[in-house]
C-alpha cells in the first residue's frame, strides 16, 4: 500500500492548484479560510488478490469565511462545481495518480454543505469524499 502521508500530500498538492485556496494535509489548530483540509477516513485492505491494492477513502473538508452570506455561498458554488478553475473535483482529478502515490483517485461526492463550527468560529463549508486505489 502507498503511504497515507504521500496520498494526503498528493491531495493537498492538487488542491493547491486552485488559486487563493489554502491547503493542509493535517488538521490545523486554527484554520485560515478559504482552506481545504485532507483527512483519511477508511481503508479497505486487500481489494485485489495477493495485496494487489487497497481502497482508501479521504475527506476534504472545505471551509470558507462567512463575511457575507452571498459572497460565501457564491465562493462555495465554484468549489462544488463539477468543472472549472475553482472546482475541487477538477483539481483533484487533474492528476489521478497524485504524483505517483496511487493508481487512481476520484472525487465521488460532496456532502454536508452548511455551517461548520471550529472552536467558536462559524464557517461555511462542505466535505468532499475521495476514493483512492493504491
Amino acid at each position: 500500500m502507498a503511504s497515507i502521508s504521500d496520498i494526503r500530500t498528493g491531495l493537498a498538492t492538487r488542491l493547491a492548484t486552485i488559486s487563493g485556496l489554502r491547503t493542509s494535509s493535517f488538521i490545523p489548530d486554527n484554520p485560515n479560510p478559504p482552506i481545504a483540509i485532507v483527512q483519511p477516513v477508511n481503508i479497505l485492505f486487500d481489494t485485489a488478490f495477493r495485496r494487489g491494492c487497497d481502497t482508501l477513502e479521504f475527506t476534504i473538508t472545505l471551509l470558507v469565511g462567512q463575511v457575507s452570506e452571498r459572497t460565501s455561498q457564491t465562493k462555495m458554488d465554484g468549489y462544488c462545481a463539477t468543472t472549472g478553475a475553482t472546482s475541487i473535483k477538477t483539481a483533484v482529478e487533474g492528476d489521478k495518480t497524485l504524483g505517483g502515490s496511487c493508481y487512481d483517485c476520484r472525487v465521488t461526492q460532496m456532502r454536508s454543505f452548511g455551517s461548520i463550527i471550529v472552536g467558536e468560529i462559524n464557517y461555511l463549508g462542505a466535505e468532499f469524499v475521495v476514493s483512492v486505489i493504491a
